[in-house]
């Protein structure tokens, strides 16, 4: 239903009409007047009720409702936002002399140049320098550097930072000197936006007859955020023939999801499958994917610069690629263009080592190995 309001000076003018319409004699509205006094006063009344109306109706619908009273509307049936992930990687703790054996505690906060963002030590009981006994990362003798896991102290997007931007010990250890992260960390995710949460919302309702594709889809997006799926009937996973059954494969981003998570995504399709089926579940296949090319750069361009602009582009653009994509030969020489305006021309195109299209399974994944651009 349409809500039609009016701004401060139509409501004073509104009233002054209907109130000289049935006056017999002029009356005064002059700015000071009393009439103008009561009308104006009126007026800021009727704008105080019409913004708490216009407050209650967006509250009233999953559309307009926002932060707080989107959780509350969607919370009545069973849904709550999707929380932030924090980010996650490696930090290389070394030190100049390795003569001696050193420890690198869990709990240990290193923080960025900046110090805008810390990350913690976490415990990987699988990583074999970790010690139980010893509540940390063994730096045996002879070692200089080892590589640790760390987490951003608050979850959310903001953890993820580009390599080399960790470089420093929040307390000291000793026998260690530095820390520095060789690699970006990208897995940080900010909670669910209202606007995901929305549509979320939407496919929940579609999916309410259950064994559908789309309610075996909300099952899978609603276990975490940033996952990518495919979905294939009637066959099994080496591509044979199999009737009533189907098979899921799911990514998040990194190429190999953890058992855990295939777990837990198990069990959510588990919930909506079709009854009399059968189903499994599946990280993806990675297709590495050597790209290289020759750029030709504009007079003023260091050509060096030109080329790790496009080695980034290609590799950037390689490794988000969603599951069963196809790779077109052509797209390397339009990523070389945009890359930079100093590129003038690209030549000896190559994907993994040919001039084809490279084209997906429904259970594969490219990510890139070798870009080689001259």
């Amino acid at each position: 239903m349409a809500v039609f309001t009016k701004n401060f000076t139509t409501l004073v003018e509104d009233q002054a009409a209907a109130i000289q319409g049935a006056a017999t004699t002029l009356l005064d509205f002059s700015i000071g007047s009393v009439l103008r006094a009561i009308s104006e006063s009126n007026s800021a009344v009727v704008l105080w009720l019409q913004g708490l109306i216009l407050q209650l109706l967006t509250t009233t619908r999953a559309a307009t409702s926002s932060g707080a009273d989107l959780d509350s509307w969607v919370a009545d049936y069973g849904i709550a936002r999707l929380p932030a992930r924090a980010a996650t990687g490696i930090a290389n703790f070394s030190r100049y002399t390795a003569t001696t054996q050193a420890v690198v505690p869990v709990g240990t906060e290193v923080q960025t140049t900046d110090g805008t963002q810390t990350f913690t030590v976490y415990a990987d009981t699988t990583n074999a320098a970790y010690s139980d006994v010893l509540g940390g990362y063994v730096i045996q003798i002879g070692v200089s550097t080892l590589p640790v896991p760390v987490m951003a102290n608050v979850a959310g997007a903001a953890g993820n930072v580009v390599a080399g931007s960790v470089t420093a010990i929040f307390s000291a250890i000793t026998g260690v000197d530095s820390v520095n992260n060789s690699a970006a960390f990208l897995d940080g995710v900010d909670a669910e936006s209202d606007a995901a949460l929305r549509t979320r919302f939407v496919s929940y309702i579609q999916s309410l007859s259950r064994s559908t594709k789309l309610a075996i889809g909300y099952a899978i997006t609603s276990v975490q955020q940033g996952l990518d799926y495919t979905l294939t009937e009637n066959q099994n996973l080496d591509g044979s023939y199999n009737p009533g059954h189907f098979y899921v494969v799911v990514d998040d981003g990194s190429g190999a999801p953890p058992t855990s998570l295939l777990d837990e995504i198990y069990l959510a399709v588990d919930a909506v499958r079709p009854i009399g089926t059968s189903f499994a579940v599946f990280g993806p296949t990675v297709v590495t994917v050597g790209a290289s090319c020759t750029v030709v750069s504009a007079t003023g361009y260091t050509h060096s610069a030109v080329v790790g602009l496009v080695e980034a582009a290609i590799t950037n653009y390689i490794d988000a690629l969603p599951l069963g994509a196809t790779l077109y030969y052509t797209k390397l020489a339009q990523l070389a263009y945009e890359a930079s305006s100093g590129v003038v021309n690209v030549s000896g195109l190559l994907l993994n080592g040919a001039t084809a299209d490279l084209v997906a399974t429904s259970a594969q994944l490219f990510k890139a190995d070798v870009v080689n651009v001259s």
